[in-house]
Protein backbone atom coordinates (compact mmCIF):
# COMPACT_ATOMS: atom_id res chain seq x y z
CA UNK A 1 0.00 0.00 0.00
CA UNK A 2 1.30 3.44 -0.88
CA UNK A 3 2.28 5.71 2.00
CA UNK A 4 0.29 8.94 2.52
CA UNK A 5 1.81 12.06 4.10
CA UNK A 6 0.16 15.36 4.97
CA UNK A 7 2.88 17.99 4.99
CA UNK A 8 3.97 21.16 3.18
CA UNK A 9 7.73 21.28 3.75
CA UNK A 10 10.22 18.41 3.70
CA UNK A 11 13.59 17.37 2.33
CA UNK A 12 14.19 15.07 -0.60
CA UNK A 13 15.67 12.42 1.70
CA UNK A 14 12.32 12.10 3.48
CA UNK A 15 10.67 11.10 0.21
CA UNK A 16 13.29 9.48 -2.03
CA UNK A 17 15.50 6.82 -0.45
CA UNK A 18 19.22 7.43 -0.34
CA UNK A 19 21.25 5.13 -2.58
CA UNK A 20 23.83 3.27 -0.51
CA UNK A 21 26.94 2.10 -2.31
CA UNK A 22 27.47 -1.61 -1.76
CA UNK A 23 31.05 -2.57 -1.10
CA UNK A 24 30.65 -5.97 -2.73
CA UNK A 25 29.47 -4.35 -5.98
CA UNK A 26 32.43 -1.97 -5.97
CA UNK A 27 34.93 -4.79 -5.48
CA UNK A 28 33.28 -7.09 -8.01
CA UNK A 29 33.25 -4.37 -10.66
CA UNK A 30 36.88 -3.49 -10.02
CA UNK A 31 37.85 -7.13 -10.59
CA UNK A 32 35.84 -7.33 -13.84
CA UNK A 33 37.37 -4.12 -15.18
CA UNK A 34 40.90 -5.34 -14.53
CA UNK A 35 40.21 -8.72 -16.13
CA UNK A 36 38.74 -7.21 -19.30
CA UNK A 37 41.64 -4.80 -19.47
CA UNK A 38 44.03 -7.78 -19.45
CA UNK A 39 42.14 -10.45 -21.44
CA UNK A 40 39.92 -8.40 -23.76
CA UNK A 41 37.26 -10.27 -25.72
CA UNK A 42 37.92 -13.53 -23.86
CA UNK A 43 37.04 -11.90 -20.54
CA UNK A 44 33.95 -10.18 -21.98
CA UNK A 45 32.64 -13.52 -23.28
CA UNK A 46 33.50 -15.23 -19.99
CA UNK A 47 31.48 -12.79 -17.88
CA UNK A 48 28.59 -12.86 -20.35
CA UNK A 49 28.44 -16.64 -19.93
CA UNK A 50 28.84 -16.36 -16.14
CA UNK A 51 26.22 -13.67 -15.48
CA UNK A 52 23.83 -13.89 -18.45
CA UNK A 53 24.21 -17.66 -18.99
CA UNK A 54 24.75 -17.07 -22.69
CA UNK A 55 27.75 -18.33 -24.64
CA UNK A 56 28.92 -16.11 -27.50
CA UNK A 57 30.33 -18.59 -30.00
CA UNK A 58 30.62 -16.28 -32.99
CA UNK A 59 31.69 -12.66 -33.29
CA UNK A 60 31.24 -10.36 -30.31
CA UNK A 61 30.44 -7.31 -32.47
CA UNK A 62 27.73 -6.91 -35.11
CA UNK A 63 28.60 -4.64 -38.07
CA UNK A 64 26.33 -2.29 -40.07
CA UNK A 65 25.46 -5.04 -42.58
CA UNK A 66 24.28 -7.35 -39.81
CA UNK A 67 22.33 -4.50 -38.21
CA UNK A 68 20.52 -3.70 -41.46
CA UNK A 69 19.80 -7.37 -42.14
CA UNK A 70 18.45 -7.88 -38.62
CA UNK A 71 16.21 -4.84 -38.92
CA UNK A 72 14.51 -6.44 -41.94
CA UNK A 73 12.98 -9.05 -39.63
CA UNK A 74 11.30 -6.43 -37.44
CA UNK A 75 7.54 -6.03 -37.42
CA UNK A 76 6.70 -3.34 -40.03
CA UNK A 77 4.28 -1.55 -37.70
CA UNK A 78 6.92 -1.42 -34.95
CA UNK A 79 9.53 -0.18 -37.42
CA UNK A 80 7.18 2.55 -38.66
CA UNK A 81 6.45 3.66 -35.08
CA UNK A 82 10.19 3.80 -34.35
CA UNK A 83 10.76 5.90 -37.47
CA UNK A 84 8.10 8.43 -36.47
CA UNK A 85 9.51 8.64 -32.94
CA UNK A 86 13.01 9.08 -34.37
CA UNK A 87 11.80 11.96 -36.52
CA UNK A 88 10.42 13.76 -33.45
CA UNK A 89 13.63 13.17 -31.51
CA UNK A 90 15.70 14.41 -34.45
CA UNK A 91 13.72 17.64 -34.84
CA UNK A 92 13.94 18.46 -31.13
CA UNK A 93 17.68 17.82 -30.84
CA UNK A 94 18.54 19.50 -34.14
CA UNK A 95 17.99 22.85 -32.41
CA UNK A 96 20.79 22.00 -29.97
CA UNK A 97 23.55 21.90 -32.59
CA UNK A 98 26.31 24.39 -31.92
CA UNK A 99 28.78 26.10 -34.20
CA UNK A 100 32.12 27.65 -33.46
CA UNK A 101 32.88 31.34 -33.67
CA UNK A 102 35.76 33.69 -34.42
CA UNK A 103 36.46 37.19 -33.10
CA UNK A 104 38.70 39.34 -35.30
CA UNK A 105 40.08 42.55 -33.84
CA UNK A 106 41.26 45.48 -35.91
CA UNK A 107 44.90 45.06 -34.80
CA UNK A 108 45.20 41.55 -36.27
CA UNK A 109 44.18 39.53 -33.23
CA UNK A 110 42.00 36.52 -33.96
CA UNK A 111 40.49 34.35 -31.24
CA UNK A 112 37.85 31.71 -31.62
CA UNK A 113 36.28 28.47 -30.54
CA UNK A 114 35.83 25.24 -32.50
CA UNK A 115 33.13 22.65 -31.81
CA UNK A 116 34.53 19.18 -32.53
CA UNK A 117 32.48 15.96 -32.43
CA UNK A 118 33.80 13.05 -30.41
CA UNK A 119 35.15 10.29 -32.64
CA UNK A 120 33.80 7.17 -30.89
CA UNK A 121 30.91 6.95 -28.45
CA UNK A 122 29.69 3.85 -26.61
CA UNK A 123 25.99 3.60 -25.80
CA UNK A 124 24.82 1.16 -23.14
CA UNK A 125 21.33 -0.21 -23.75
CA UNK A 126 19.94 -2.26 -20.83
CA UNK A 127 18.45 -5.72 -21.23
CA UNK A 128 17.33 -8.23 -18.64
CA UNK A 129 13.66 -7.97 -17.66
CA UNK A 130 12.85 -5.56 -20.52
CA UNK A 131 14.23 -4.34 -23.84
CA UNK A 132 14.69 -0.65 -24.56
CA UNK A 133 14.80 0.29 -28.25
CA UNK A 134 13.73 3.78 -27.14
CA UNK A 135 17.08 4.12 -25.35
CA UNK A 136 18.82 3.42 -28.65
CA UNK A 137 16.97 6.31 -30.32
CA UNK A 138 17.42 8.75 -27.44
CA UNK A 139 21.18 8.21 -27.24
CA UNK A 140 22.12 7.57 -30.87
CA UNK A 141 20.24 10.43 -32.52
CA UNK A 142 21.92 13.27 -30.56
CA UNK A 143 25.29 11.61 -31.16
CA UNK A 144 24.57 11.38 -34.88
CA UNK A 145 23.51 15.03 -35.00
CA UNK A 146 26.73 15.99 -33.21
CA UNK A 147 28.75 14.33 -35.96
CA UNK A 148 30.11 11.35 -34.01
CA UNK A 149 31.96 9.08 -36.44
CA UNK A 150 31.59 5.73 -34.64
CA UNK A 151 28.46 4.99 -32.60
CA UNK A 152 28.86 1.68 -30.78
CA UNK A 153 25.91 0.15 -28.92
CA UNK A 154 26.44 -2.50 -26.27
CA UNK A 155 23.52 -4.57 -25.01
CA UNK A 156 23.01 -7.98 -23.36
CA UNK A 157 22.33 -10.75 -25.90
CA UNK A 158 19.17 -12.85 -25.88
CA UNK A 159 19.14 -16.50 -24.80
CA UNK A 160 20.51 -17.59 -28.19
CA UNK A 161 23.42 -15.17 -28.01
CA UNK A 162 21.97 -12.75 -30.55
CA UNK A 163 21.10 -9.07 -30.45
CA UNK A 164 17.34 -8.75 -29.84
CA UNK A 165 15.51 -7.78 -33.06
CA UNK A 166 13.93 -4.69 -31.42
CA UNK A 167 17.42 -3.34 -30.69
CA UNK A 168 18.63 -4.13 -34.22
CA UNK A 169 15.65 -2.27 -35.66
CA UNK A 170 16.22 0.79 -33.48
CA UNK A 171 19.96 0.77 -34.19
CA UNK A 172 19.25 0.74 -37.93
CA UNK A 173 16.74 3.60 -37.67
CA UNK A 174 19.09 5.67 -35.48
CA UNK A 175 22.21 5.06 -37.56
CA UNK A 176 24.41 3.11 -35.14
CA UNK A 177 27.62 1.63 -36.58
CA UNK A 178 28.24 -1.42 -34.38
CA UNK A 179 26.56 -3.46 -31.64
CA UNK A 180 28.47 -5.37 -28.96
CA UNK A 181 26.69 -8.46 -27.67
CA UNK A 182 27.45 -7.88 -24.00
CA UNK A 183 26.00 -6.13 -20.99
CA UNK A 184 27.06 -5.39 -17.43
CA UNK A 185 30.38 -4.11 -16.15
CA UNK A 186 32.25 -6.16 -18.76
CA UNK A 187 30.65 -4.13 -21.55
CA UNK A 188 31.65 -0.84 -19.91
CA UNK A 189 35.19 -2.16 -19.50
CA UNK A 190 35.39 -3.15 -23.18
CA UNK A 191 34.35 0.35 -24.24
CA UNK A 192 36.65 2.08 -21.76
CA UNK A 193 39.82 0.11 -22.55
CA UNK A 194 39.12 -1.31 -25.99
CA UNK A 195 39.57 -4.98 -26.93
CA UNK A 196 40.53 -6.95 -30.03
CA UNK A 197 37.10 -6.29 -31.55
CA UNK A 198 35.69 -3.38 -29.53
CA UNK A 199 36.98 0.13 -30.31
CA UNK A 200 37.99 2.25 -27.36
CA UNK A 201 35.34 4.90 -26.77
CA UNK A 202 35.87 8.57 -26.02
CA UNK A 203 32.63 8.64 -24.03
CA UNK A 204 30.13 6.12 -22.63
CA UNK A 205 26.46 7.01 -22.16
CA UNK A 206 23.27 5.18 -21.33
CA UNK A 207 21.50 3.81 -18.24
CA UNK A 208 22.10 0.49 -16.54
CA UNK A 209 21.89 -1.44 -13.28
CA UNK A 210 24.01 -0.91 -10.16
CA UNK A 211 26.98 -2.79 -11.69
CA UNK A 212 26.89 -0.70 -14.86
CA UNK A 213 26.61 2.54 -12.86
CA UNK A 214 29.55 1.51 -10.66
CA UNK A 215 31.63 0.53 -13.69
CA UNK A 216 30.99 3.93 -15.28
CA UNK A 217 32.02 5.60 -12.03
CA UNK A 218 35.27 3.65 -11.88
CA UNK A 219 36.32 4.34 -15.49
CA UNK A 220 35.67 8.08 -15.29
CA UNK A 221 38.91 9.82 -16.22
CA UNK A 222 39.94 6.97 -18.51
CA UNK A 223 36.90 7.76 -20.62
CA UNK A 224 34.21 10.42 -20.29
CA UNK A 225 30.78 9.28 -19.12
CA UNK A 226 27.35 10.79 -18.86
CA UNK A 227 25.43 11.05 -15.60
CA UNK A 228 25.49 8.05 -13.25
CA UNK A 229 21.80 7.21 -13.44
CA UNK A 230 19.89 5.85 -10.47
CA UNK A 231 16.46 4.19 -10.32
CA UNK A 232 13.59 5.81 -12.24
CA UNK A 233 11.60 8.61 -10.59
CA UNK A 234 8.25 10.25 -11.26
CA UNK A 235 6.65 13.08 -9.31
CA UNK A 236 3.13 14.20 -10.20
CA UNK A 237 1.73 17.54 -9.06
CA UNK A 238 -2.03 17.26 -9.55
CA UNK A 239 -5.22 18.96 -8.46
CA UNK A 240 -8.49 17.20 -7.68
CA UNK A 241 -9.85 17.59 -11.22
CA UNK A 242 -7.79 14.67 -12.53
CA UNK A 243 -9.01 11.13 -13.11
CA UNK A 244 -7.61 8.99 -10.23
CA UNK A 245 -7.31 5.93 -12.50
CA UNK A 246 -5.14 7.87 -14.96
CA UNK A 247 -2.98 9.38 -12.22
CA UNK A 248 -2.47 5.93 -10.69
CA UNK A 249 -1.39 4.52 -14.05
CA UNK A 250 1.07 7.39 -14.54
CA UNK A 251 2.65 6.49 -11.19
CA UNK A 252 2.82 2.84 -12.22
CA UNK A 253 4.45 3.74 -15.54
CA UNK A 254 7.65 4.33 -13.58
CA UNK A 255 7.05 1.85 -10.76
CA UNK A 256 7.04 -1.03 -13.26
CA UNK A 257 10.61 -0.21 -14.32
CA UNK A 258 12.38 -1.34 -11.18
CA UNK A 259 11.71 -2.41 -7.60
CA UNK A 260 13.80 0.58 -6.53
CA UNK A 261 11.88 3.08 -8.70
CA UNK A 262 10.12 5.93 -6.91
CA UNK A 263 6.61 7.22 -7.66
CA UNK A 264 5.25 10.28 -5.83
CA UNK A 265 1.99 12.21 -6.09
CA UNK A 266 1.68 15.67 -4.52
CA UNK A 267 -1.83 17.12 -4.41
CA UNK A 268 -3.83 19.73 -2.55
CA UNK A 269 -6.97 17.53 -2.55
CA UNK A 270 -7.16 14.89 0.19
CA UNK A 271 -10.18 13.09 -1.29
CA UNK A 272 -8.40 12.82 -4.65
CA UNK A 273 -5.33 11.44 -2.87
CA UNK A 274 -7.41 8.64 -1.31
CA UNK A 275 -9.03 7.84 -4.66
CA UNK A 276 -5.59 7.52 -6.31
CA UNK A 277 -4.39 5.18 -3.54
CA UNK A 278 -7.45 2.99 -4.12
CA UNK A 279 -6.94 3.07 -7.90
CA UNK A 280 -3.37 1.88 -7.46
CA UNK A 281 -4.55 -1.17 -5.55
CA UNK A 282 -6.99 -2.00 -8.33
CA UNK A 283 -4.49 -1.45 -11.14
CA UNK A 284 -1.38 -3.26 -9.88
CA UNK A 285 -2.76 -6.84 -10.19
CA UNK A 286 -3.58 -6.23 -13.87
CA UNK A 287 0.04 -5.45 -14.85
CA UNK A 288 2.32 -8.11 -16.40
CA UNK A 289 5.13 -6.66 -14.23
CA UNK A 290 2.93 -6.52 -11.14
CA UNK A 291 5.55 -7.94 -8.76
CA UNK A 292 8.01 -5.18 -9.67
CA UNK A 293 5.34 -2.47 -9.52
CA UNK A 294 4.07 -3.72 -6.16
CA UNK A 295 7.55 -3.74 -4.63
CA UNK A 296 8.25 -0.24 -5.94
CA UNK A 297 4.97 1.26 -4.68
CA UNK A 298 5.18 -0.43 -1.28
CA UNK A 299 8.82 0.55 -0.75
CA UNK A 300 9.14 3.94 -2.43
CA UNK A 301 5.63 5.13 -3.31
CA UNK A 302 4.31 8.29 -1.63
CA UNK A 303 1.19 10.45 -1.80
CA UNK A 304 1.75 13.86 -0.22
CA UNK A 305 -1.08 16.25 0.62
CA UNK A 306 -0.11 19.92 0.68
CA UNK A 307 -2.09 23.08 1.34
CA UNK A 308 -1.84 24.39 -2.24
CA UNK A 309 -0.47 23.69 -5.71
CA UNK A 310 2.22 26.33 -5.13
CA UNK A 311 3.32 24.45 -2.00
CA UNK A 312 3.40 21.28 -4.09
CA UNK A 313 5.70 22.95 -6.63
CA UNK A 314 7.99 24.19 -3.85
CA UNK A 315 8.20 20.60 -2.63
CA UNK A 316 8.93 19.40 -6.17
CA UNK A 317 11.84 21.84 -6.44
CA UNK A 318 13.27 20.45 -3.21
CA UNK A 319 12.94 16.89 -4.46
CA UNK A 320 14.33 17.67 -7.96
CA UNK A 321 12.76 14.65 -9.68
CA UNK A 322 13.74 12.98 -12.92
CA UNK A 323 10.21 13.34 -14.35
CA UNK A 324 7.65 15.92 -13.22
CA UNK A 325 4.05 15.85 -14.42
CA UNK A 326 2.14 19.09 -13.82
CA UNK A 327 -1.53 18.05 -14.10
CA UNK A 328 -3.34 21.30 -13.35
CA UNK A 329 -5.34 24.00 -15.12
CA UNK A 330 -3.18 26.54 -16.99
CA UNK A 331 0.11 24.61 -16.47
CA UNK A 332 2.20 27.20 -18.32
CA UNK A 333 1.36 29.67 -15.54
CA UNK A 334 3.41 27.50 -13.19
CA UNK A 335 6.26 26.48 -15.50
CA UNK A 336 8.52 29.38 -14.52
CA UNK A 337 8.24 28.31 -10.87
CA UNK A 338 9.78 24.90 -11.59
CA UNK A 339 13.53 25.10 -11.23
CA UNK A 340 14.60 21.54 -10.50
CA UNK A 341 13.29 18.77 -12.75
CA UNK A 342 14.86 16.65 -15.47
CA UNK A 343 11.82 16.89 -17.76
CA UNK A 344 8.43 18.55 -17.22
CA UNK A 345 5.15 17.26 -18.68
CA UNK A 346 2.51 19.98 -18.85
CA UNK A 347 -1.22 19.45 -18.57
CA UNK A 348 -3.59 16.52 -18.29
CA UNK A 349 -2.89 15.14 -21.77
CA UNK A 350 0.86 14.74 -21.41
CA UNK A 351 1.78 11.47 -19.67
CA UNK A 352 5.42 10.79 -18.93
CA UNK A 353 5.33 7.91 -21.43
CA UNK A 354 5.20 10.54 -24.21
CA UNK A 355 8.68 11.58 -23.17
CA UNK A 356 9.93 8.02 -22.84
CA UNK A 357 9.15 7.16 -26.43
CA UNK A 358 7.89 9.81 -28.74
CA UNK A 359 7.61 13.54 -28.05
CA UNK A 360 11.22 14.44 -28.85
CA UNK A 361 12.94 15.69 -25.66
CA UNK A 362 15.51 13.23 -24.36
CA UNK A 363 14.54 10.59 -21.82
CA UNK A 364 18.07 10.21 -20.44
CA UNK A 365 17.60 12.47 -17.43
CA UNK A 366 19.28 13.33 -14.12
CA UNK A 367 18.14 11.23 -11.15
CA UNK A 368 18.82 11.14 -7.43
CA UNK A 369 18.25 14.87 -6.95
CA UNK A 370 20.94 15.82 -9.48
CA UNK A 371 18.37 17.79 -11.50
CA UNK A 372 19.40 20.63 -9.17
CA UNK A 373 22.55 21.01 -11.27
CA UNK A 374 22.39 18.53 -14.18
CA UNK A 375 20.64 18.49 -17.54
CA UNK A 376 19.10 15.93 -19.91
CA UNK A 377 21.34 14.24 -22.47
CA UNK A 378 21.81 16.48 -25.50
CA UNK A 379 23.84 17.02 -28.65
CA UNK A 380 26.28 19.03 -26.55
CA UNK A 381 27.22 15.86 -24.64
CA UNK A 382 28.80 14.44 -27.80
CA UNK A 383 31.10 17.33 -28.72
CA UNK A 384 34.13 18.98 -27.23
CA UNK A 385 35.30 22.55 -27.65
CA UNK A 386 38.74 23.87 -28.46
CA UNK A 387 39.83 27.51 -28.40
CA UNK A 388 42.40 29.07 -30.72
CA UNK A 389 44.40 32.31 -30.72
CA UNK A 390 46.38 34.25 -33.33
CA UNK A 391 48.42 37.43 -32.65
CA UNK A 392 50.51 39.51 -35.04
CA UNK A 393 53.94 40.73 -33.92
CA UNK A 394 52.52 44.20 -33.40
CA UNK A 395 49.64 42.95 -31.28
CA UNK A 396 51.97 40.84 -29.12
CA UNK A 397 54.30 43.78 -28.55
CA UNK A 398 51.35 45.89 -27.43
CA UNK A 399 50.36 43.23 -24.88
CA UNK A 400 53.91 42.40 -23.77
CA UNK A 401 54.18 44.67 -20.73
CA UNK A 402 50.86 43.55 -19.27
CA UNK A 403 51.68 39.86 -19.71
CA UNK A 404 55.14 40.20 -18.17
CA UNK A 405 53.73 42.16 -15.23
CA UNK A 406 51.14 39.47 -14.46
CA UNK A 407 53.61 36.59 -14.98
CA UNK A 408 56.21 38.12 -12.65
CA UNK A 409 53.54 38.77 -10.02
CA UNK A 410 52.78 35.03 -10.12
CA UNK A 411 56.49 34.23 -9.92
CA UNK A 412 56.48 32.50 -13.30
CA UNK A 413 59.29 34.36 -15.01
CA UNK A 414 59.71 32.00 -17.97
CA UNK A 415 56.15 32.82 -18.93
CA UNK A 416 56.98 36.50 -19.14
CA UNK A 417 60.30 35.93 -20.89
CA UNK A 418 58.64 33.76 -23.57
CA UNK A 419 56.76 36.93 -24.56
CA UNK A 420 59.45 39.55 -24.00
CA UNK A 421 62.01 37.59 -26.05
CA UNK A 422 59.68 37.75 -29.03
CA UNK A 423 59.24 41.49 -28.56
CA UNK A 424 62.91 42.32 -28.12
CA UNK A 425 62.34 43.44 -24.52
CA UNK A 426 64.59 40.72 -23.07
CA UNK A 427 67.92 39.91 -24.72
CA UNK A 428 67.94 39.45 -28.46
CA UNK A 429 64.81 39.77 -30.53
CA UNK A 430 63.49 36.46 -31.80
CA UNK A 431 62.11 36.74 -35.33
Amino acid sequence: MIQMIKKDCFRRTEIFPETVEQKEITNAVRSILEDVKLRGDTAVKYYTKTFDHVEILDTLVENPIAIAKGAETADPEFLAALSRAAENIFHFHEKQKQTGYAIQECDGIITGQRVIPLKTVGIYVPGGTARYPSTVLMNCIPAKLAGVENIVITTPPDNEGNVPPQILAAAHVAGANYIIKAGGAQAIAALAYGTESVPRADKIVGPGNAYVAEAKRQVQGIVDTDMIAGPSEILIVADGKNNPEITAMDLLSQAEHDKMATAVLITDDEAFARHVAEALERAIPSLPRKEIARASIDRNGKIIITSSIRSAIEAANEIAPEHLELCVDHPFDYLSLIRNAGSVFLGRNCPEALGDYYAGPNHTLPTGGTARFSSPLSVEDFVKKSAYTYYTAEALEKACKDIVTIAEEEGLHAHGRSVSLRCGSFGNTVK
